[in-house]
């Protein structure tokens, strides 16, 4: 009930405006060093020679972040692997699987090995049959010639099925590649990059029309390639943090308001975007944590609507009822008559009073 109760309020209250960092605990040293095994043998899209634990590129980060989280869910290898090859495709294998796509990879070189010891083995027959031909020469005039002529004729036809077998092999060589590799990821990513200072634009400008899921993705996406390359933006960490709340992903949306912190630990929007992801989490000191950087934002302006939601929120969080009561109540003199959002507020506030009550405070 608290975390739809929260769902809601993050819909209907969210702010105005819109370098993962890899720090992980481990249970064990063998759950450490399964780790590092896994990110050893998962290849990065974007940079292609390098596995997803040496290389420096975001997506990187966002792979070897979430091997970890798989991990504490208690997925095994083969689950883990199989999630990022279904996310990011067969490349991201060095040995691509045996699957009805990528069999022909595992059998086109046997093929191949095959035919050209076929080859080998009728050439050896066609030359042994010349010597005894060439041999017969010397008894025979012009019958053995125009016999000779007949022989050269099947060896010049001969060659086309080795022709177009070796087309075939070409063919779907390409073919294969095109499917497995990163050739066609790596291509929309670079259009995703190209897209994103339009999409940034909409977001900007009221009067656009607003993105749909997809575009908000894709917008998501160009940022993080934009931060790479400049991860002192701290307006592009506050976008990030707040697109992600957008598409429901809390792990970056912290790592986006940390980083943002970093940069400006007095920025209030960075306070409330890590306050409310620390409201959001299941761990009780996290939601205490986060009531204490909202009571230094209510300390800064006790008038912010937002802030007043979501310290009334958290305070909800921590079964603080009366807490939660009087920052709605104080809520309700802010927003004007004719807000919507004063009948979801009238509703919190009915919702805290039975807790309370059932409490029998």
């Amino acid at each position: 009930m608290k975390r739809c109760i929260f769902i809601l309020f993050a819909c209907l209250f969210s702010f105005q405006a819109l370098a993962a960092i890899d720090t992980w605990q481990f249970k064990n040293e063998a759950q450490e060093q399964q780790f590092r095994q896994i990110t050893e043998q998962l290849r990065c899209p974007k940079c292609q020679n390098n596995n997803i634990a040496d290389s420096n590129a975001m997506i990187a980060a966002d792979m070897r972040q979430k091997v970890y989280e798989l991990m504490q869910q208690g997925e095994s290898r083969e689950q883990i692997i199989d999630y990022m090859v279904a996310r990011y495709g067969n490349f991201v294998t060095y040995e691509p699987p045996v699957t009805p796509s990528t069999l022909i990879l595992w059998i086109l070189p046997a093929l191949f090995a095959l035919g050209g010891g076929l080859v080998i083995f009728r050439r050896s027959l066609r030359s042994r049959r010349m010597v005894t031909e060439e041999s017969a020469i010397l008894h025979a005039d012009a019958e053995v010639a125009e016999e000779d002529e007949n022989l050269q004729q099947p060896e010049i036809s001969g060659m086309w099925p080795y022709l177009l077998g070796g087309i075939a092999f070409i063919v779907l060589s390409l073919g294969m590649f095109m499917k497995t590799s990163s050739v066609l990821p790596v291509l929309e990513w670079r259009k995703v990059t190209e897209q994103t200072p339009q999409l940034l634009q909409r977001v900007m400008n009221p009067k656009s029309a607003p993105l749909t899921i997809e575009e908000i993705a894709r917008l998501r996406l160009g940022l993080r390639s934009q931060l790479q390359d400049t991860p002192d933006d701290l307006h592009g960490w506050l976008m990030l943090g707040r697109i992600s709340q957008v598409l429901n992903d809390p792990q970056e949306m912290k790592q986006a308001y940390e980083r943002a912190l970093q940069l400006s630990p007095r920025s209030t929007e960075a306070r409330m975007g890590y306050a409310e992801v620390l409201t959001r989490s299941a761990n009780p000191q996290d939601v205490a944590q986060a009531g204490e950087i909202l009571k230094g934002l209510l300390k800064e302006n006790h008038s912010d609507p937002d802030i007043l939601n979501l310290a009334a929120f958290n305070a909800y969080a921590q079964d603080n009822y009366a807490e939660a009561i009087a920052a709605w109540k104080v809520m309700l003199q802010l927003v004007p008559a004719d807000d919507p959002r004063r009948a979801v507020i009238l509703r919190s506030i009915q919702q805290a009073e039975q807790q309370l009550s059932a409490l029998g405070k």
